[in-house]
Order: structure tokens, then sequence, then C-alpha cells
């Protein structure tokens, strides 16, 4: 069963043509953490329409792929190589909208 400890992002652009081992490799590059430790990576190709996610669940690693039909997926900018973020966002981020601006209620003392 896939339940990351934690989820993050590499905001730079990689070759999905990699396999497992060379994203593990990736994570290890540019995270500087184990891959095999439990959390959940996400990479994405230079034009935004693909994301892989690599995950480690204690048995073995999964590494799933996501196109999306139209669109692009809206990715963080960032001065960071890498970018942590929640599960909720990470849906959201799947479904293609822009998940920077959604939050959970409204802001106290906003008009609406």
């Amino acid at each position: 069963m896939l339940s990351p400890t934690s989820w993050w992002i590499a905001v730079e652009p990689i070759d999905l043509r990699r396999g497992m081992d060379g994203l593990l490799t990736a994570i290890a590059m540019q995270f500087g953490h184990d891959g095999l430790a439990g959390g959940a990576y996400v990479f994405r190709n230079r034009s935004a329409t693909r994301i892989k996610v690599i995950c480690a669940d204690g048995s073995g690693v999964w590494m799933c792929v996501r196109r999306l039909r139209e669109g692009r997926f809206i990715w963080p900018r960032s001065s960071d190589r890498v970018c942590e973020i929640d599960a909720q966002s990470f849906a959201w981020l799947c479904t293609g909208v822009d998940w920077h601006r959604l939050c959970a209620k409204p802001l106290a003392g906003a008009l609406v």
C-alpha cells in the first residue's frame, strides 16, 4: 500500500526516459535523500505534460506515470531545486489545476 511519509517535487524538468534506477539516482543527487526511505518524489518533463512519481513502500519501489489529455501540470517556481508539498496539494497537482491558489478556507477578514 502506498502511504508516503512526505511528498517532494523536483522543480527543474528531467528526462522522463529515465527508469527507476535513473530516478533513484536523481533523488540522491538533487534531493540528497535516500529514495528508499519512504517519501514520494515527483518529476516532470520539459513541457510539463507528464509526471513520474517514485515511491518505496518497504518491500519494493513504485514508479507511476501520469499524462494529461489537455493542458500542463502547474509546477512550483522556486529558486530551490526541490519543493516539499502535502498529499492534498499533490492530489490537486495531478488533476492539472493551479494548486498554488487553492486554500482550505477563506482568509479571515477577506471580502466575499
